[in-house]
């Protein structure tokens, strides 16, 4: 395998090329000691974006994505910090109750379903209050997070529901059904010109999923009146079809072969599973994998090189859903930016397959890409605070060095992710073994 670029000093001695536990541990304590594993919640229960200084307060990653906070909220739960995803998707709820004229105006038609800036809001104030500047706000898979993860944590009986609440979760179906998801243009993941999206519908597809599976759980229950059990599997079962034509590619009209939001179909979703889901990982590898990270897609524009040179602070992480071409003249090809997100989403992965397979390979390629995550850690040279994780590496002047928005809590989340997910797989090694 390539040698792993590790860009913080301090860290080289924690990295291996196999792991025991005890290692492992070492390692976690390690950058426990160092925050790098802190995730500062805001009093509401929600997580900014990123923790931003006065410098970078421009990037607006003050503010709170839905789909942040529910990467952040699962990463918890899963490393049993379960207090704080319990406390972080009731405050999500809260923010979609005050959302509900939106969806109600959608599924009425008073509202177009092609006016996608008047779709329910997924980035806000941490305050919950809206925007003053208008946002690109249809984003289909952000919902499809929250309805997985909230559906998941109803079946365990982690909280009690509303009345409100429960008029709210009852608008989602509907809601789905009238901007018909399976085939809808949406800004995705990346908020970018709208397209039909297969990591979109992917992701509703799995909230669909979950709220069906706790309906069936509570069938006897006053609550299921709300909702048409009927009209929910067809709608899991249109985004399939869809699901079906599209993959392994992310987009068909216009084509977009490989898309590394495709993995979150992977990992956490298990949406996609067997061959396909290896051929989502093989095209990412083979295609979007760089030294320093994993590119979104071919073609990105975002934070390309010079970027801080090339674009006002301003307008550097504004919404470009309208105007992509302006920005992507900016762009030569195979500069662009490499991501921190997805080496430790594909570490996960290779963990999902060892632990059914208890292959060698599989453990090894865990381990590798938790190792590209980890040499992601920025050391104590440059401009970026040290001992955390960035969103991304862009070209400076010839150079790759981290961005602006440093640590990037979905970064941050991944990264706990492959760690526990590795350290389940040395247990489940040693229990084989003895």
């Amino acid at each position: 395998m390539p040698e792993v670029i590790i860009h913080c000093d301090r860290l080289r001695p924690f990295v291996r090329d196999h792991y025991s536990v005890k290692s492992l541990n070492a390692l976690m304590q390690q950058l426990n000691n160092w925050g790098n594993l802190d995730f500062p919640q805001l009093d509401n229960g929600l997580f900014p974006a990123a923790i931003v200084s006065d410098e970078t307060a421009y990037t607006g990653y003050g503010c709170v994505w839905v789909r942040d906070t529910v990467h952040i909220a699962y990463a918890q739960f899963q490393i049993g910090e379960v207090k704080v995803a319990i406390k972080s998707l009731p405050a999500l709820m809260d923010h979609f109750c005050r959302q509900r004229s939106r969806f109600e105006a959608i599924i009425s038609g008073d509202v177009s379903s092609a006016d996608l800036y008047q779709r329910p809001a997924i980035k806000f104030n941490d305050d919950l209050s809206e925007l003053d500047e208008p946002w690109p706000h249809a984003q289909n898979d952000a919902l499809g997070y929250f309805l997985w993860f909230y559906c998941q944590l109803l079946q365990e009986g982690r909280f009690e529901l509303s009345e409100d609440t429960l008029q709210t979760l009852a608008l989602f179906p509907p809601y789905f059904q009238s901007i018909q998801y399976w085939q809808a243009a949406d800004h995705g993941h990346w908020e970018e010109a709208p397209k039909v999206e297969a990591s979109s519908i992917g992701a509703v597809i799995a909230g669909l999923r979950s709220l069906h599976t706790w309906l069936a759980s509570v069938e006897k229950s006053t609550a299921i009146a709300l909702f048409d059990l009927a009209q929910i599997q067809t709608l899991i079962d249109q985004g399939q079809a869809a699901l079906e034509q599209i993959l392994p590619v992310e987009s068909l009209q216009p084509y977009r072969a490989v898309d590394s939001a495709l993995l979150f179909l992977i990992y956490p979703l298990q949406v996609v599973k067997g061959a396909i889901a290896d051929q989502i990982v093989q095209n990412v590898v083979s295609q979007l994998q760089g030294d320093y990270g994993i590119r979104r897609y071919r073609g990105d524009s975002y934070w390309c090189a010079d970027y801080l040179e090339k674009v006002a602070a301003e307008t550097r992480s504004g919404d470009f859903s309208e105007s992509m071409a302006e920005r992507d003249r900016l762009l030569h090809p195979g500069e662009e930016a490499q991501w921190c997100l997805f080496d430790p989403i594909i570490s996960a992965i290779y963990g999902q397959r060892f632990q059914l397979s208890q292959k060698a390979k599989d453990l090894r390629q865990q381990t590798h890409y938790l190792n590209r995550a980890l040499g992601q850690i920025t050391g104590k040279s440059g401009p970026a605070p040290p001992y955390r994780c960035p969103e991304l590496y862009y070209l400076s002047r010839g150079t790759y060095m981290p961005n602006d928005s440093v640590p990037l809590l979905w970064t941050q989340a991944n990264l706990a992710i492959a760690l526990h997910c590795l350290h389940s797989s040395l247990v489940s090694a040693a229990s084989a073994l003895n």
